[in-house]
């Protein structure tokens, strides 16, 4: 099975539990305007790799997993769109003891269900809650992520939520609530992350020469999104606790 990828990141601590490879899958549908890895948008621009070959890569980094209660993360772009490709590395991670987790906004057709089974975490990116404003931020309808979101309630698998807050569209208390809602619509969220809009990835719309649709925006202070994290840690805690 060949899939095409945009880069492998050996030890990675923030895309999951524990050290972590993360495999960047290349391709994705959606043009979110705060995206910091336009690279990944098409598919066949990335390098081709056959999964045995990626399996292997992962495979060294065991001890790693084994000492740290990590694994592999598959992100992008969206894996989502190489499901064949994902699958059978869902497949081969699973029979090998290995944790793995898949970074998606679930902005993609099709049936998910198979893929859910081996899946031990989602890292589900929730763009926007309403229709309106995903269709803002994204360029792209919501249907999508609708229907992949039925597909997670009838075949639930661990969540986490990632959300990112961008100064002057959704850094307010109104939209945080909002996000908090939508986490009480789906099983096993285990946790909420608040992804502060940062501008690191502004130079590869100039390399490529796309138009930047956020300029002039600045980062979102980390300090005001760690209080709102800080409030729904807190919220996500009593609420697992009541659930046992």
């Amino acid at each position: 099975m060949k899939g095409y990828i945009h880069s492998i990141e050996s030890m990675g601590l923030v895309d999951g539990p524990g050290i972590r490879c993360v495999v960047f899958l290349q391709g994705c549908g959606l043009r979110c305007k705060y995206c910091h890895n336009p690279d990944t948008w098409r598919m066949k621009e990335g390098d081709v790799i056959d999964s045995e070959a990626l399996f292997n890569k992962i495979n060294r980094f065991f001890p790693y997993f084994e000492s740290s209660g990590g694994g592999v993360t598959f992100s992008g772009g969206e894996p989502l769109l190489q499901p064949e490709f994902l699958l059978d590395m869902l497949k081969r991670c699973r029979e090998a003891g290995i944790h793995t987790a898949v970074d998606t906004a679930g902005a993609v057709v099709g049936d998910f269900r198979e893929i859910l089974k081996y899946t031990d975490l989602l890292l589900l990116d929730v763009k926007h809650i309403t229709p309106e404003g995903y269709k803002e931020l994204t360029g792209r309808k919501m249907d999508w992520y609708l229907d992949f979101k039925k597909q997670l309630i009838e075949n639930p698998t661990d969540v986490w939520i990632r959300a990112v807050i961008v100064p002057g569209i959704n850094d307010n208390t109104d939209y945080i609530r909002q996000v908090w809602a939508e986490a009480q619509t789906l099983p096993r969220v285990k946790k909420i992350e608040l992804l502060p809009y940062h501008v690191l990835g502004v130079n590869k719309y100039k390399e490529l020469g796309i138009p930047y649709l956020l300029e002039g925006v600045p980062p979102m202070d980390r300090r005001h999104t760690q209080k709102w994290q800080n409030a729904l840690n807190r919220a996500l805690l009593l609420e697992n606790k009541n659930n046992k």
